[in-house]
C-alpha cells in the first residue's frame, strides 16, 4: 500500500465532534452565504473597485467617473448598474444630474480590509 499522507493532511481518520459542532455554529444560512459571494464576485472586477475607491473619497457623477477612469459613460454605467443592484453604491439626484456614492460604511470597510490583507505579504 502506497503512503499518501503529507503536512497538509491527517495520518491518522479521527474526528473531534466538539471542533466540529462548534464550527458549524460559525457558517451562516445558505441565502447569507450566497449574497456574501455575489458581493465579492462583484468586487472581484478591478474596474468596479476603483469605481468604490473614488467613491469611498467623495459623490461622483457618471462622467466624473467616465473621466477618471477613461472609460466610456456607458461603460461607467453599465458597472453602476451592476454595483447598483448588489447595494454597493447608490445614487441622489440633484437637478439633471445623478450623483454616485458608496452605499454604506461597510463596503469602504470590506475594501480596505482587503488591502490590508494584500499589503501583508
Amino acid at each position: 500500500m502506497k503512503n499518501t499522507s503529507s503536512a497538509e493532511t491527517c495520518d491518522v481518520v479521527y474526528v473531534h465532534k466538539e471542533n466540529v459542532a462548534a464550527a458549524k455554529k460559525s457558517i451562516h444560512k445558505l441565502e447569507t452565504l450566497q449574497g456574501l459571494s455575489e458581493t465579492f464576485k462583484v468586487l472581484g472586477d478591478v474596474t468596479r473597485l476603483k469605481i468604490c475607491l473614488a467613491l469611498a473619497k467623495q459623490e461622483l457623477c457618471v462622467c466624473d467617473i467616465a473621466a477618471l477612469l477613461s472609460l466610456s459613460e456607458s461603460a461607467v454605467s453599465h458597472q453602476l448598474r451592476i454595483m447598483k443592484a448588489m447595494r454597493l453604491v447608490k445614487h441622489r439626484k440633484e437637478g439633471k444630474m445623478a450623483y454616485y456614492m458608496l452605499d454604506d460604511k461597510h463596503i469602504e470597510d470590506l475594501i480596505r480590509l482587503g488591502v490590508r490583507h494584500v499589503s501583508e505579504y
